[in-house]
């Protein structure tokens, strides 16, 4: 029986055509973009090449354009550049942030450069505005947002320009994780007054290994990796070439096809939503699922019985691929930080169903049947 993977949100696979736009560069193209001679050229106008093009799809400047080795570097750079380079001294973030950004977070807290706090979040897991004013008005030093645009788990979509404009409104940096986004949404940042946003390949069909990190012409910041001079002496080391020629050809191919395939996966993550409701009543659905949401992601909820307990286990066993939450912390055993920030009953088990172009109808419908027969 062919596994069915419905864990988009985690990892996409390798689009063919973005295979075939890398293989040159891991074969004969193999030059270091450093070197002066033909070799190295050719690979060098590659990187540029890939970095116009993310560049006219963000509506930004190519030298804002930074490559990395994906989100996790890139909110790392974000956050530490707004601290030590910025003069950030408190944060202000959610307990709903991707670990690559609370984790670190927590870390520049431990050591005393900075504090932090949490936004309040409303019952459908949507930041509070109004609770994001009242502390940005009470801070006397600088601060730094860092608010994620969705939620990889649940797949609430943050209300950026509202975000943007209160941070202006009181002198805040403000950084966005976009990994769920970029890719998935056109994403103009001449509409969006931001400082940082950060975005990883393998989330829209792109390699593994291959991100970015925006940051506004108008800031000054300095090395995140030291040693050498690539991406304009702010990111040592030799550059991944396949890896950002992956990234800028699956970001062209997604903006693209964006209405035809963002209009297929809304279907299919509402034909998911009706089945479940259809044949298996006792489904409930986390976060803000029919709202303002990403069309990639269903966060489900059932009675934990001792037939549910072990659902992911089971479903796996059957060919389906979901995941309980991030698949960062899928390995763990301390459950979803996020479906915890929410406040939900403990007696339920989430399960995040994400989709792709790739999926369809008659896969959810096996799923479905998998389900009632498991639960």
């Amino acid at each position: 029986m062919e596994k069915i993977y419905l864990d988009n949100a985690a990892t996409t696979c390798l689009d063919k055509e973005v295979l075939d736009a890398m293989l040159p560069y891991m074969t004969s193209g193999f030059g270091n973009p450093s070197s002066v001679y033909s070799y190295g050229r050719e690979t060098r106008l590659a990187v540029e090449t890939a970095r116009k093009t993310v560049a006219k799809h963000l509506n930004v400047k190519p030298g804002e354009i930074f490559f990395t080795s994906g989100g996790t570097e890139s909110n790392n750079t974000a956050i530490n550049a707004a601290i030590r380079d910025l003069g950030c001294t408190h944060i202000i973030t959610s307990g709903i942030e991707h670990h690559a950004v609370l984790h670190t977070v927590e870390h520049y807290s431990n050591s005393n450069a900075v504090t932090f706090s949490l936004v309040k979040l409303l019952p459908n897991g949507h930041v509070d505005l109004k609770d994001l004013e009242e502390q940005l008005a009470s801070q006397e030093c600088k601060c730094l947002v860092t608010l994620m645009h969705a939620n990889n788990e649940i797949g609430n979509l943050l209300p950026i320009n509202a975000v943007s404009a209160l941070c202006r409104k009181y002198g805040a940096i403000f950084h966005s994780d976009c990994v769920q986004t970029v890719g998935h949404y056109p994403i103009d940042l001449q509409r969006i007054d931001i400082d940082f946003i950060s975005a990883s390949g393998h989330k829209f069909h792109g390699p593994k290994g291959s991100g970015m990190l925006y940051v506004n012409g108008n800031l000054e910041i300095k090395p995140f990796i030291f040693g050498g001079g690539q991406e304009r002496n702010m990111r040592a080391g030799t550059e991944n070439v396949y890896g950002i020629v992956g990234f800028a050809k699956a970001l062209d191919l997604a903006m693209l096809h964006y209405e035809k395939e963002a209009a297929y996966i809304r279907e299919l993550k509402q034909y998911m939503a009706e089945q479940l409701q259809s044949k298996i009543p006792s489904v409930t659905f986390n976060g803000d699922a029919f709202g303002s949401c990403l069309y990639t992601v269903l966060s489900a909820s059932f009675p934990q019985t001792d037939r549910s307990e072990m659902l992911l286990f089971n479903l796996d066993i059957h060919n389906i691929c979901v995941s309980g939450g991030s698949a960062c912390s899928s390995g763990a055993s301390q459950g979803s930080h996020v479906i915890a920030a929410l406040n939900s009953a403990a007696d339920q088990v989430p399960v995040r169903f994400s989709f792709s172009k790739y999926n369809t109808k008659e896969e959810i419908d096996r799923t479905i049947d998998t389900l009632k027969e498991l639960l």
